[in-house]
């Protein structure tokens, strides 16, 4: 049976069997009543108002605030008491201006399709210069090429620079841009990977920190045709980039909480992103992720009768530029982070759930495997995948020991949406999107109404084993994360 088919399977039959009078001890009937919450709620229109209310919701940002401010008023609008908006500090704020990029010589007055890398200075103006291919970012090679470099753009070999593998490749590359910037270059041209000269917005480095010198990112084909013509003689282009610029900036998490019956001092944690990048509407990065949240919280509201334990809800800011928001709050709450029983994560997009990712723990996935073949079989939702990754908001808790589960769903075709201006609400399935969510229900209540933790938290050099392996070591000790 066709997936699609099999939730439509399911939402038939779960919707025929629901019973509101079910006994309050009946894990799997109270599990079919969340889920049958979640796939008859508004979640749809909900994320109608945030992606298409409020668009690009970029850190920082305004939008950023008032749809902070906005999910603050829903989690309320549900019943819940403790909701609260909790503040951290990213470096510098940043908003994307005008971007405009051509070719001179030899093709002259040829369009380029640029925009800004994010927390990219401006320009000083409309600068003109010839371009250079470099694909080594070493130190060494950029000093012994200062002459080169002097008043010409910088055009990225990534193939060569990333040719050991991307991750590996990040912290020297990050690095580099200081380099660049003293040897003299007027800006970097960073080319992008996407067919048909489309941008994947991205940043230069992690932690909202605004870049040495300007970074533009560059259409895939116009990189490509530079990197020919450069084969044959001098490129030259005019670049400009207009961006706005602050201090210090406070960005706020979205946290509430429903207090347990049992054992309130004890937590799960259900969270997502709620920033996304500004290109498109944020919908299925991380707009999806985020009403999840909040439709998870409704329906366990809707409940009349809290869990075992306390359940926490979370909406991050600051996850696109090195998931900044889950790691303060790690920092902030770091007193009772023994009392985290697991965190969920969803931010993947609204492809067909599958299961969930334990990031690397075999015993995290034997303790799921009841859970998983009892409660998520009949969503098609019982796979566990072994994959280890720090690239959405699950890292921070990870880091710290904490059982760690991030959403596992089909991501065919997430790539096509991912950071584009095509990630908007028309491309989001609304019934694998309600499924996922109904996924998320499912497992925090088990979780929370287990008598027993889901699993245990495992040490500092446990922990160091699986980002070892995961090959995740060095970029992490870069962006200061994680001490050995």
């Amino acid at each position: 049976m066709k997936p699609r088919h099999a939730w439509t399977l399911y939402c038939v039959l779960i919707l025929t069997l629901f019973c509101p009078a079910e006994p309050a001890d009946d894990l799997q009937q109270t599990t079919s009543r969340l889920a049958s919450t979640v796939l008859l709620g508004p979640s749809m229109d909900t994320l109608r108002q945030l992606t298409d209310g409020f668009g690009g919701r970029l850190t920082g940002s305004p939008a950023y605030q008032h749809a902070a401010d906005w999910a603050a008023t829903q989690l309320r609008s549900y019943g819940i008491q403790n909701v609260r908006l909790e503040p951290f500090t990213i470096p510098s704020g940043w908003q994307r201006g005008a971007a405009h990029a051509e070719m001179l010589t030899p093709l002259r007055r040829r369009q380029l399709h640029v925009e800004s890398l994010g927390w990219s200075p401006s320009t000083p103006r409309a600068i003109k210069g010839e371009v250079v291919l470099v694909g080594d970012v070493s130190p060494d090679y950029i000093r012994s090429q200062a002459v080169q470099l002097k008043n010409r753009f910088v055009l990225l070999d990534t193939e060569k620079i990333f040719a050991d593998g991307r991750l590996k490749a990040l912290p020297a590359l990050h690095a580099s841009y200081q380099y660049f910037k003293e040897a003299g270059a007027l800006a970097v041209l960073y080319p992008d990977r996407e067919l048909d000269n489309v941008i994947n917005a991205h940043d230069a480095d992690w932690g909202a920190k605004i870049s040495p010198l300007p970074i533009a990112e560059l259409g895939m084909e116009d990189s490509k045709l530079i990197g020919r013509l450069l084969e044959q003689g001098e490129v030259t282009i005019e670049l400009e980039l207009s961006n706005i610029i602050t201090g210090p900036q406070q960005v706020n998490n979205v946290v509430a909480e429903i207090r347990g019956s049992q054992h309130p001092e004890e937590w799960i944690l259900i969270g997502a992103h709620l920033d996304s990048w500004d290109l498109g509407t944020g919908a299925q990065d991380n707009g999806t992720g985020s009403i999840s949240v909040l439709e998870v919280a409704r329906a366990i509201a809707t409940l009349g009768r809290p869990p075992r334990r306390s359940i926490r809800f979370a909406l991050w800011g600051g996850e696109e530029q090195g998931l900044m928001g889950s790691y303060a709050y790690t920092q902030a709450h770091a007193a009772e982070l023994d009392k985290c029983i697991a965190v969920l994560n969803t931010d993947n997009g609204a492809g067909h759930p599958k299961g969930w990712k334990v990031e690397g723990r075999k015993d995290l996935k034997q303790a799921m495997e009841p859970l998983s073949n009892s409660l998520l079989k009949g969503l098609s939702a019982a796979d566990l995948s072994m994959d280890v990754s720090y690239d959405t908001d699950h890292g921070p808790f990870l880091l710290q020991g904490i059982p760690a589960l991030d959403l596992w769903v089909d991501m065919t075709h997430y790539m096509e949406i991912h950071h584009k201006s095509s990630d908007t609400l028309d491309k989001v399935d609304p019934l694998n999107f309600k499924g996922g969510a109904a996924v998320v229900a499912a497992t925090a209540w088990a979780i929370a109404q287990d008598p027993q933790p889901i699993a245990s938290h495992i040490d500092h050099a446990a922990v160091g084993e699986i980002i070892r392996k995961a090959g995740l070591e060095d970029l992490l000790k870069a962006v200061g994360v994680w001490k050995p």
